[in-house]
């Protein structure tokens, strides 16, 4: 059986990250995807990382990113169009997406998972959840970190 479409609910993703006294700071790779309720991958939203190391160095450190890694990460042919960028700096960054977009289109409705996973050279590791139905009425939810990730916040608007 075909997924539904996804009745033109739109989400909006907005990513905090923090500011982090330390001697020595990178800015943290961050990978944001939707899981299905068997954990499997639904879609991947967005993953930001080191673009402007030589040779693509930066992709090899794509795998800090455990969960992300393990689940999605190591079939994908970085840079995926529409999903991969840059690393991003202390604040917040929000990125949107319509219902008929290639990240949405193809969910089901169902309950899933917006993961955030972000990890930080000579930092560390943090990753959260929010579960969500799709699609719904309004929604905002979110999740806040404790180090790597500052306030993460969904919004899924019919």
């Amino acid at each position: 059986m075909l997924p539904m479409p996804a009745l033109a609910a739109d989400l909006e993703l907005n990513i905090e990250i923090p500011r982090i006294n330390a001697a020595e700071y990178h800015r943290p790779y961050v990978a944001a995807w939707i899981e299905k309720a068997d954990n499997s991958v639904a879609s991947n939203l967005a993953v930001w990382y080191d673009l402007d190391m030589k040779n693509g160095e930066g992709t090899k450190w794509l795998k800090d990113m455990r969960q992300w890694w393990r689940r999605s990460g190591r079939t994908l042919q970085m840079p995926v169009d529409g999903v991969s960028g840059a690393t991003r700096p202390v604040g917040q960054h929000a990125v949107s997406f319509k219902g008929n977009s290639k990240a949405l289109a193809g969910l089901a409705p169902g309950r899933y998972t917006l993961v955030v996973e972000a990890a930080r050279e000579v930092g560390g590791r943090e990753m959260l959840s929010i579960p969500f139905e799709w699609p719904a009425k309004a929604q905002s939810l979110s999740a806040q970190g404790k180090t790597e990730l500052g306030k993460v916040k969904v919004v899924v608007k019919p």
